[in-house]
């Protein structure tokens, strides 16, 4: 009988294949469609011939990419070790099966439009199976990564179930002093909404001040005991489909008729496609959250702010403020605090 570990790394290995072969299987297939409707004859050859050339793509990249790096990072692991802040399988990915997939789904509307120089045959919008159906794959596939090193069975503490433990011990810690200081004191002291604690750049010995804020409650027992338990593994499913939720928001506006029938959707995919590829390094990479504005919120305010002076609102308002105030708020943490006129510290109640 197969071992669990043997068993986990073959679901994980096919439903990795699957997720890298499926969608440009499926977007070659609409594009033959696609082509074939544009041919006055009966005949179904060039069908078949594109249908042909998606299989021997899909075919050659598998056999000859996926598969011997996928052998050389199982059996030499000291190799797939030194690999550090970047992962191949989601290179893979982006570059082999998402690029394509992007490609032929403009040369979808393309063809269509090209007809003796009409768009009436356009419909009214894209389906958003295709496109749903790659940005998924892709995700799965990033799921699938950060799965690996978790088992799969049996009970996984998170790493904020530790945090909680230290913080406990921290603050009876805490507690243990401030009581012995106030026995030491003959007088007593007013009741305090802020504490002091040492952090990274300060410069009065260390310490400035930090507000105290909510207590946040724990059940130990009944229904909310239960409701509250959650696991690290689970958040991983969560925590993907999340990170990616402007992507694919972005992607499913060029299915608004205004957009494909138009040249915006060029940036659209370019730039959403340009966004995807952080997905190529590892989630704790200490470049994700500098990329992450780069290479998104950046580019999307301008692409955003552009379709909706040109289009209207084809686009929501809250995904531009979301880009906005997330590109402002990381320069601002990040860079402005660190001048004289931001630096002093400060709390609210």
């Amino acid at each position: 009988m197969a071992s669990g570990r043997l068993m986990k790394l073959l679901f994980f290995e096919l439903l990795e294949l699957a997720a890298f072969t499926v969608p440009t299987l499926v977007i070659m297939e609409q594009f033959a469609d696609a082509y074939q409707s544009t041919r006055s004859t009966p005949d179904k050859t060039h069908y078949w011939l594109i249908v042909s050339c998606s299989i021997a793509y899909v075919s050659s990249v598998t056999l000859l990419i996926w598969v011997p790096v996928k052998v050389l990072l199982y059996r030499k692991r000291h190799l797939y070790q030194k690999i550090k802040g970047w992962r191949p399988v989601m290179l893979m990915c982006v570059v082999l099966t998402t690029l394509p997939s992007f490609s032929f789904s403009i040369a979808v509307t393309e063809v269509q439009k090209n007809i003796n120089g009409s768009t009436g045959i356009l419909p009214d919008m894209l389906p958003d199976l295709p496109v749903s159906l790659v940005l998924t794959c892709l995700i799965v596939v990033d799921i699938i990564e950060k799965l690996r090193t978790y088992p799969l069975r049996g009970r996984q503490k998170s790493n904020e179930d530790r945090h909680i433990h230290t913080t406990s011990l921290q603050q009876i810690k805490t507690v243990t002093d401030e009581l012995r200081q106030n026995e030491e004191n003959l007088t007593p002291q007013p009741a305090q909404r802020t504490r002091l604690s040492r952090l990274p750049g300060a410069t009065t010995g260390g310490l400035t001040p930090e507000l105290e804020g909510p207590q946040e409650p724990t059940f130990e027992r009944g229904i909310l005991r239960t409701m509250s338990q959650k696991d690290v593994r689970a958040e991983i499913f969560l925590q993907s489909f999340m990170l990616w939720s402007d992507t694919i928001e972005m992607v499913r506006v060029a299915g608004h008729p205004n957009v494909y029938k138009s040249g915006w959707v060029y940036p659209v995919y370019i730039f959403s496609f340009i966004s995807l590829l952080r997905m190529i390094l590892t989630p704790r990479n200490p470049l994700l959250n500098s990329l992450g504005i780069m290479l998104q919120d950046l580019p999307f305010i301008f692409v955003r702010l552009s379709l909706i002076i040109v289009l209207g609102t084809v686009t929501p308002i809250l995904g531009l403020c979301k880009n906005v105030l997330v590109s402002l708020s990381y320069v601002y943490f990040n860079y402005l605090t660190k001048f004289r006129i931001f630096s002093p510290f400060e709390t609210s109640f």
